[in-house]
């Protein structure tokens, strides 16, 4: 099988790119109809998964504030913060892995670019992100943190993680159309990551243990990128200090995963719609 790399391949990558994000009104309608549809015969509609998320996260942060001796208004919030942004990371690696085979009928049958999907679903973790932001809103008038205006860095941070989370639908989602044992592999390994991300442990607490071999195994979550992804947007939101080494490495990480997924563009684009 024969494909082209040359820069004109490249350009047409690009292309693909603006011309998806020129077609706002198009993806914009697609992500809303998603979640319409999706909850089209329930009453509270998406709300059901803020709700869920909720009730997960305080049953969590029962139960690790008691196994920690953290207090309650330390613990929960922490963990609350962290099941948002984890959920809008989690929600683009999933069903970024299958965000093509999911559109085979559009891919095939409607002649836009393969970026308005990856925008599309983008879109839609957005919109989900804003339903639990409720959930937010509820915990700061029971536990007020410390904010100031710092806090106005989560936006800047959550703009990175959309970014990011574009070129991770848009990559894995590719390899995933020609090679399908990527997707349970994905989901797995998004499911391991939960576990070893300070989604539902304190980080700072483990790194500073007056037991060294414990603060010493917890540093080794400076290797884990979602650790730095899920700070730049939760430190803000809860008052904490910024740690300008979290926003380097996310920077770094998003010049280098775009350029990785540029090149598999340029290669694979146009096979995409034979793959399907």
């Amino acid at each position: 099988m024969s494909v082209s790399t040359s820069p004109t391949s490249l350009r047409r990558a690009v292309l693909d790119l603006r011309q998806g994000w020129e077609q706002r009104q198009l993806w914009g309608h697609l992500g809303w109809q998603d979640i319409r549809q999706r909850y089209r015969r329930s009453v509270l509609g998406p709300i059901w998964i803020t709700i869920s998320m909720a009730v997960t996260a305080v049953a969590l942060g029962i139960l690790y504030a008691a196994l920690f001796g953290n207090d309650l208004s330390v613990q929960l919030p922490y963990i609350l913060v962290g099941f948002i942004v984890w959920g809008f990371i989690s929600g683009c690696i999933n069903e970024g892995a299958e965000v093509f085979i999911a559109n085979e009928g559009l891919i095939k049958h409607l002649p836009s670019p393969l970026s308005v999907h990856v925008y599309r679903l983008v879109w839609r973790q957005v919109l989900f992100f804003a339903h639990n932001l409720i959930v937010y809103a509820v915990m700061l008038l029971i536990y007020p943190q410390p904010l100031d205006w710092s806090v106005l860095l989560a936006v800047p941070a959550f703009a990175l993680l959309a970014v990011n989370g574009a070129w991770v639908a848009l990559g894995v989602g590719i390899i995933t159309t020609r090679f399908r044992d990527i997707m349970p592999i994905t989901q797995s390994l998004v499911q391991l990551m939960f576990f070893m991300t300070p989604i539902v442990w304190i980080y700072d607490d483990l790194v500073n243990s007056p037991d060294p071999a414990i603060a010493d195994r917890a540093r080794l979550a400076e290797f884990n990128p979602f650790l730095h992804f899920l700070e730049i947007v939760r430190r803000p939101l809860l008052g904490q200090d910024t740690l300008w080494r979290h926003w380097v490495v996310v920077l770094g990480i998003t010049v280098v995963g775009w350029t990785l997924t540029m090149l598999v563009m340029r290669r694979y684009r146009s096979r995409v719609s034979y793959w399907v």
